[in-house]
Order: C-alpha cells, then sequence, then structure tokens
C-alpha cells in the first residue's frame, strides 16, 4: 500500500509547469525593441557628434584707401583733350611731304607737311612779273607826269608876257590832268599786281601745314601721294592730315546722373582711377558743369582736371571718379587691407573674420584675430595675417567654430 501511494506523487513531479515556460519567454519576445531602440540612439549620437556643413556666402579681401570713407558720388568718363584739331590746309593738292608720325611732338608753327605748290609757285612768278610791268608803268606815268607840269609852268610863263594864247594854256592843264590820270591807274595797276603776288604767296603758305599750337600727334590721317582736299567727301581724297592734341589740357568729362547733380559742384575734390593704371590715384577738381542734361541718358557731363598730369594718361582712357566732401592727402590715398563690415565678427574678447580653406575638395573655416581701424564706406580697415586675395565669409553665423565644413553659396 505504501508503494502504491509513493508512485502517483513521484509521476506528479514530472509534469510540464506551463507557468515556467511562459516567463522565461518573455525576455526574447522584448529583445527586438531593445536593438531597435539602442540602435536609434546609436545613429542620434552620431549625428550629434558629426560635424554639419553651414551654407556660408564668401567675399574677399580687399586693397582700400582711406579716402573711400569721404566718396559722396561715383561717375565714369574719359579722359579727352580740351584743345584738339583735326589738322589740314585751305588748299588743295597732292601731298609731297610727312614730316610727323604718331606720337611725334610739336611746337607751334613746326612744319608737318607740305603740298604740292609747283602750279602756285608758277603763279607767283607770274604775279611778280606783273608787279615788275606795274611799276615800270608807274615809273613812266611819274616822268610823264613831271613833264606835263613843267610844260605847264612854262606855258603859264609865256602866257604872261604875251607869247601865248589862253586857248594853248588849257591845253597843256588838259594834257596835265590826263597825265596825272595815267599816274593813278599806273598806281592802281601796282597795287593790284602786288595784291596778286602777295595772294599768290599766300596760296603757297597754305601749302605747307603747320602745328597750330605745342602738342602731340594722335593720328596721322593720310600719307604721302594722297590727294587732300578739305571739307570734302570726295571718294579717295582726305580732309585732315593729321589730329593732334596739347597734353597739358586733358581733362576727364565724367556723366552725372541728373538725379545726383546735387552732391556735384564747381571746385569740388575729387579722386580719379583710370583703367589703364589701376594702382595709381589722381587727385582733382571740379572744373566745370556743362549747363544741359542729355535726354537719352538723363545725366550732366562734368569736366574734371587733374592737379597734377602724369606723363602716363592719354586721350580716350577711361576714367572713374569719385566726389569727396572734402580735401584728402596723400597719406588718404595709401592702400591699406578692408573687408566687408558685416564679415567682422567677435569671439571672445577679440575680433575675428572666418577665413575659408580648400583642401580635398573640401572647404573649411579658421578664425583669424584682426584689429579693426577706419570705416572706409562699405568696407572696414583692418589689421592681422590676413592679405588681399584671402576668401572670408561675408556674414558669419553665430555658432561656426574652427574647422568646420561649409558649403559656399552664390553671392
Amino acid at each position: 500500500m505504501t508503494t502504491d501511494a509513493a508512485a502517483p506523487s513521484a509521476l506528479s513531479r514530472l509534469k510540464i509547469d506551463r507557468s515556467v515556460q511562459a516567463k522565461t519567454r518573455r525576455p526574447s519576445a522584448l529583445l527586438p525593441w531593445l536593438i531597435a531602440g539602442g540602435v536609434g540612439l546609436a545613429a542620434a549620437g552620431a549625428w550629434t557628434l558629426y560635424p554639419r556643413t553651414a551654407e556660408v556666402t564668401a567675399t574677399s579681401v580687399v586693397q582700400s584707401t582711406p579716402s573711400q570713407q569721404y566718396v559722396q558720388l561715383t561717375a565714369s568718363g574719359y579722359v579727352v583733350a580740351q584743345r584738339r584739331a583735326a589738322v589740314s590746309s585751305k588748299a588743295s593738292g597732292r601731298l609731297l611731304e610727312l614730316t610727323v608720325r604718331e606720337g611725334s611732338n610739336v611746337k607751334k608753327g613746326e612744319l608737318l607737311a607740305r603740298l604740292d605748290a609747283s602750279d602756285i609757285q608758277a603763279g607767283i612768278m607770274a604775279a611778280e612779273a606783273a608787279v615788275l610791268q606795274a611799276e615800270a608803268n608807274q615809273k613812266q606815268a611819274m616822268v610823264q607826269l613831271i613833264n606835263a607840269r613843267a610844260e605847264t609852268t612854262r606855258t603859264r610863263s609865256l602866257e604872261a608876257q604875251g607869247f601865248v594864247s589862253g586857248q594853248m594854256v588849257d591845253s597843256v592843264v588838259s594834257k596835265n590832268k590826263a597825265v596825272f590820270a595815267q599816274v593813278s591807274a599806273a598806281e592802281a595797276a601796282l597795287a593790284q599786281a602786288r595784291a596778286q603776288l602777295k595772294a599768290q604767296k599766300v596760296a603757297l603758305d597754305y601749302t605747307e601745314i603747320r602745328a597750330p599750337f605745342d602738342g602731340v600727334v594722335l593720328v596721322k590721317n593720310a600719307n604721302v601721294g594722297d590727294i587732300i582736299m578739305p571739307m570734302s567727301s570726295a571718294a579717295g581724297a582726305q580732309g585732315a592730315v593729321v589730329t593732334m592734341a596739347d597734353m597739358g589740357t586733358l581733362e576727364v568729362e565724367a556723366d552725372v546722373s541728373e538725379g545726383n547733380l546735387s552732391k556735384a559742384r564747381p571746385g569740388q575734390p575729387v579722386e580719379i582711377t583710370l583703367d589703364a593704371l589701376p594702382g595709381k590715384r589722381f587727385k582733382g577738381h571740379v572744373v566745370g558743369i556743362v549747363p544741359t542734361v542729355d535726354r537719352a541718358k538723363a545725366t550732366v557731363m562734368t569736366k574734371i582736371r587733374f592737379d597734377q598730369l602724369d606723363p602716363r594718361v592719354l586721350p580716350e582712357m577711361s576714367a572713374k571718379v569719385a566726389f569727396l566732401s572734402r580735401e584728402i592727402s596723400d597719406a588718404d590715398q595709401q592702400p591699406v587691407t578692408a573687408v566687408p563690415a558685416a564679415a567682422i565678427a567677435r569671439q571672445g574678447e577679440q575680433h575675428v573674420v572666418w577665413r575659408v580653406r580648400q583642401a580635398d575638395d573640401r572647404n573649411t573655416v579658421e578664425a583669424v584675430a584682426v584689429k579693426p581701424g577706419r570705416q572706409l564706406g562699405e568696407f572696414r580697415e583692418v589689421s592681422g595675417p590676413i592679405k588681399p586675395g584671402d576668401k572670408i565669409v561675408a556674414t558669419p553665423p553665430a555658432r561656426l567654430k574652427d574647422g568646420a565644413r561649409v558649403a559656399l553659396s552664390a553671392s
């Protein structure tokens, strides 16, 4: 009996406990969720720690001048010689000689060219012969007049003595008057011959083309052998022989918008820059404002005179003119390093600009400490380890850091 009672108890221990099996299976069901959460946290951490690329606009460090802080208005124009001439002759003929070329310096009255004057020289010879003939006629008439006067005096004396009649006296007096008229006609003919000779000599002078003033030959308009016909539009004929200018009268003619005309006045100081001489700045003054408006461009021409001319300045050079609020010194024209004012940021106790560096197709930035100086219009003078041409961030974001990657956007 004891054995039979113990058997059911032993068999009951061999039964599977389903509650224990359910407990062991619960952790395996949560495992995928735990793994997904871990991956998410890792990704979030990696996104936070990975350096992000900031999009910025780049600009360049430039060279500027302190004079820019006084600029009120800018305009463009060209260098123009106020004394300029297309030199020709009143005579027409073939060009025999040309004594100058482009760039020749000439003095007033210097011979530039000579035309064929063979016909005029022949005319001069004929005029000289006519003068000689007229002089001979005039001398002959004078002799006749002297004789006639002597005869008149003698006849009057004989009349007083009763040897000749009054009719004879009247005849002699009439003859005297006729001879006097012949003398007057001979003198007039002589004067006319001399005038003709002078006219021929003037025509000869016209064949010698001379410089009207001191200057420089700019253009050679004709060559030896060309037919010169002043103010002519005939095919194959030339008008001017050379074009020359007085280089001492060079000025800048700049167009100012009529809306900004109030900012320009006679006597106002200006600074001139030439495209041909980019490293040179010239001081000047406004000498005149043309009192009319160009209707097509809505501009007014202003004339600018250089305070001191440079031999390198040439007519027709393109020029830019900055109208200033005050006179400037030589020191104001010395170049300084400058950056846009918005490019300067504060980092702690110092001012910095963010210089862009490119390496391995990546753009990064570094903070460069600078010392701000004078305001130069839209730019500001700075001193520090940067140089003109360096690329910097135009408007730095607030959280920009050294070594940060940036993407340059179009400005």
